[in-house]
């Protein structure tokens, strides 16, 4: 028989661990961080979706470029709206001849949107770091596309 010190000393049984709940911490947070791609996501969807089902190339759908109105010259986004109708259509000839800078900005800011969800898993932040070179490039390249669409032989590249 034991005695009862030995007994204090070693439990008949071992006392039963507390099991910590799982750590829904690391969940939540990088369900916090994909929020704001997410919501921007929504919002992008919906204003194609909106595009892709109003028909801007009808007339009183959509307000009429002021520069148009005004002056007979098409300005750089013109033809954007008729450009985006036409990629959701999976029409991307029209889509480019409607306005190519617009559909090639619209692939930079899908690949932008998917490295930042990728960072945003990671926990790391998006840095979008454009020099002065960058935006001059990006400028001129407006400022040309906008000269040539509005010379005689730049008819090719009107709305």
């Amino acid at each position: 028989m034991r005695s009862m010190d030995a007994e204090r000393r070693d439990p008949p049984h071992p006392p039963a661990r507390a099991t910590a709940p799982p750590d829904r911490a690391p969940a939540r947070a990088a369900a916090a961080r994909l929020t704001a791609p997410a919501a921007v996501l929504a919002a992008v969807a919906g204003a194609f979706a909106y595009v892709g089902t109003v028909d801007p190339n009808e007339p009183g759908h959509y307000p009429v470029c002021p520069l148009l109105r005004f002056t007979g010259l098409y300005c750089p986004g013109c033809g954007g709206l008729r450009g985006t109708h036409a990629l959701v259509h999976g029409d991307l000839a029209a889509a480019l001849q409607a306005n190519a800078p617009a559909v090639v900005g619209f692939l930079v800011l899908a690949v932008l949107w998917t490295v930042w969800v990728a960072r945003a898993v990671r926990g790391r932040p998006l840095r979008i770091d454009l020099g002065p070179v960058h935006l001059w490039t990006l400028g001129v390249s407006l400022l040309v596309f906008t000269v040539v669409r509005n010379l005689p032989f730049g008819g090719w590249l009107h709305p």
